[in-house]
């Protein structure tokens, strides 16, 4: 079978190695001119360094499963203790939470991010009047708001869904951001006491996260290097047809397009692209990836000689502290990076609902950036080397009813025989939910 991936990210590029392992001939398309999506390495003062994704969750089996086949090795953290700004300071970051919802008041009184009021609310959710059973999805900010109060919202669910999504807790589903805590909370009952139960549950042993010497951004590049399968970069597929029991796929600039043919297809492109490309061959499932939002972000990434730090991986930034940077990650504390005695660190711009400050110049972003680092970790040096890296659109919302609506997605799909989609819009935004899905759609077709 001759199948054309469209999308040389993670999700596309696990595919075509799924496939192209059962002995079909696969070929990768990639409008921009190098693959990887969201994983990318970029030297900053000559070191190469992480711009995109630095991290992929290691309690689950499919990342390590696919570095192990691809015959690399991965890396462990340094350290994962996290700081968080929160009421103008920082502290902690709060042990034993689901996504910042607190399981256990105490750790986070040892933390000090919140206040007496706050901490004395937690303490009391449980004897409060029990929660009616959940039987529909919630945005996390309301079920948090109407428990626990605005400030464990703002200061420390909102930093942490922050992090992954890059969005906002009053938008975000419970049932498709914490699958785990919407199934805990069906009976109803406490919130408080929902989040111990998840939390509280046995998990592997060993690190949490893992990434690979030289970067995450080097998983494509290994995948693309094993030769079992075509990419072609630089190529835009602008549409997809039925052509009797296959596809035609209309390729290149809209003034010489070209078509390429093809026994079936996997799209692996954000939603907003898979839409539409899906318009003629599955309009429902276009339809409904249509009305998936995404958030764009920016990394702004500093080399530093000389500077001193406090201990940890990195903080996080609390709702309402007036500052534009959400998140920084000190790269070279965190992973063993040979830096040459430079302190590499990354800060994370932009949220859903704050593209003007992405409308920035990069050095416009890097002194903004800069002067946010000067307010949270008292750094005034000027930096050795500076870099931006923009990801519009690159994060997909999980809103209130995701869950289903990507059950819709699939439903529709399915009924084209030889089409399949995947990609981080669909079970989740890290690496291993990505080849999850990539697996998901070559089972599709038959692998």
């Amino acid at each position: 079978m001759t199948v054309a991936v469209i999308g040389g990210g993670i999700s596309g590029l696990a595919a075509a190695w799924t496939l192209s392992g059962h002995g079909h001939d696969v070929v990768v398309l990639e409008a921009a001119p190098v693959i990887g999506g969201k994983l990318r390495v970029a030297p900053v003062a000559g070191v190469p360094v992480d711009v995109g994704a630095e991290a992929m969750l290691a309690r689950r089996p499919e990342g390590l499963e696919l570095v192990e086949a691809l015959g690399l090795r991965t890396i462990e953290p340094l350290t994962t203790a996290a700081a968080l700004r929160a009421g103008g300071a920082l502290h902690r970051l709060p042990a034993r939470t689901m996504l910042g919802i607190p399981s256990d008041v105490a750790a986070v009184r040892e933390s000090g991010a919140l206040t007496e009021h706050a901490l004395a609310r937690i303490a009391a959710e449980p004897d409060q009047p029990p929660m009616p059973p959940v039987t529909a999805d919630l945005s996390v900010g309301s079920l948090v708001r109407s428990r626990l109060g605005n400030e464990v919202a703002d200061r420390l669910v909102e930093p942490l869904l922050g992090g992954v999504y890059a969005g906002r807790a009053d938008r975000l589903s419970v049932q498709a951001t914490m699958p785990a805590l919407y199934a805990a909370l069906g009976p109803g009952g406490s919130l408080v006491e929902a989040a111990a139960q998840v939390v509280s549950r046995p998990s592997a042993s060993g690190p949490v996260f893992a990434s690979l010497p030289g970067g995450l951004g080097s998983l494509p590049v290994a995948l693309a290097a094993s030769a079992r399968f075509e990419v072609r970069t630089a190529v835009t597929v602008r549409s997809i047809r039925r052509d009797g029991a296959g596809f035609v796929l209309s390729c290149g600039a809209a003034p010489m397009p070209y078509d390429l043919r093809a026994d079936a297809v996997i799209v692996a492109t954000p939603a907003a692209k898979t839409a539409r490309l899906l318009a003629d061959v599955a309009p429902v499932a276009a339809a409904e990836l249509a009305e998936v939002e995404s958030a764009s972000m920016a990394i702004v990434t500093f080399a530093f000689r000389d500077i001193a730090l406090p201990a940890g991986s990195g903080l996080l930034v609390g709702l309402g502290e007036g500052l534009s940077v959400k998140g920084v990650t000190i790269s070279s504390q965190k992973w063993p990076l040979e830096s040459g005695g430079l302190t590499l660190l990354r800060a994370s711009v932009g949220r859903i609902g704050e593209a003007q400050v992405l409308h920035r110049r990069d050095d416009d972003l890097i002194a903004l950036a800069r002067h946010d680092l000067s307010t949270l970790l008292g750094i005034t040096a000027a930096p050795e080397d500076a870099i931006v890296t923009r990801w519009g659109g690159g994060l997909p919302q999980y809103g209130v009813g995701h869950v289903p609506r990507i059950a819709r997605v699939r439903a529709a799909v399915a009924e084209v025989p030889g089409l399949a989609v995947c990609g981080a819009a669909f079970d989740g935004l890290g690496i291993p939910a990505c080849i999850a899905s990539a697996g998901l759609a070559a089972s599709r077709l038959g692998e």
